[in-house]
């Protein structure tokens, strides 16, 4: 089946809901094809839920720090993780949904579900219907980079993204890189009550940032029980469930 349109969005990550609104307000014909999950990363596995997740860390981290403030917890603070999944799950829920009824309520607008493949500069295939536009905006997200790392084939890891589905407090966190995902993933489940080492290869923190910001957010993750290593590469071990570094290089 063809089908012309005036504008093809691909992807309805962030930009998508206002842009396909703005279009259809003007009066254009508009397809939207997403193949996966409606809100892109930021809704999914990005801001929304990670967020969600560090409000639940920084509660149990209030909790502990209770008595500085003269308020007494009785017994020991303890982080239920499959309710804190069940809540961000929630709250991830509802936000996909909102930007699925927008978009699927939008005048002169149509979504299709699946795969866009381009077959010429003003036309893309979605299964087995054609579409074509003059004007096709390709709105897709990323996936997380897995470094070349020796061993890394042979051992089961997490990224960002796969982080999301963890519905168990890992005894302890070995964390690859120190920027601002790394850290905010690091801080969480040590707050959560993991054991956490933050491995960076670069001398310091945060190297895209000034040094006396680097500085500061180290102090603040080792005054809360996180180790951390710099100047270091990660690497596997010959044994069944080890890891290591080592300073300058790949082992």
């Amino acid at each position: 089946m063809n089908t012309s349109y005036d504008a093809i969005v691909i992807g309805t990550g962030q930009a998508a809901p206002s842009l396909a609104k703005r279009l259809s307000g003007a009066g254009m014909s508009v397809a939207i094809v997403e193949r996966h999950l409606f809100g892109g990363t930021c809704v999914n596995t990005g801001c929304i839920p990670t967020k969600a997740m560090v409000a639940s860390a920084y509660v149990a981290h209030s909790a502990r720090r209770a008595h500085e403030f003269g308020v007494t917890i009785d017994g020991n603070v303890r982080v239920d993780m499959k309710s804190v999944k069940v809540r961000k799950d929630r709250i991830a829920d509802r936000s996909r949904a909102r930007v699925e009824k927008l978009l699927r309520t939008l005048p002169h607008c149509e979504i299709h579900t699946g795969h866009a493949r381009f077959t010429s500069a003003h036309e893309i295939s979605v299964g087995d219907h054609i579409l074509s536009a003059a004007r096709i905006f390709i709105n897709v997200g990323g996936r997380a980079s897995v470094p070349s790392m020796p061993g890394l084939d042979r051992v089961p890891f997490l990224t960002n993204s796969s982080m999301m589905d963890l519905d168990t407090v890992p005894p302890h966190l070995l964390i690859v890189g120190g920027s601002y995902i790394g850290l905010e993933f690091g801080q969480m489940f040590r707050r959560f009550g993991s054991g956490v080492t933050i491995i960076e290869m670069a001398p310091r923190l945060l190297q895209r940032d000034d040094a006396e910001i680097s500085l500061a957010v180290q102090d603040v993750l080792v005054n809360e029980g996180i180790n951390l290593r710099w100047s270091c590469r990660a690497w596997r071990n010959a044994g069944p469930a080890s890891s290591s570094w080592e300073p300058g290089g790949w082992a």
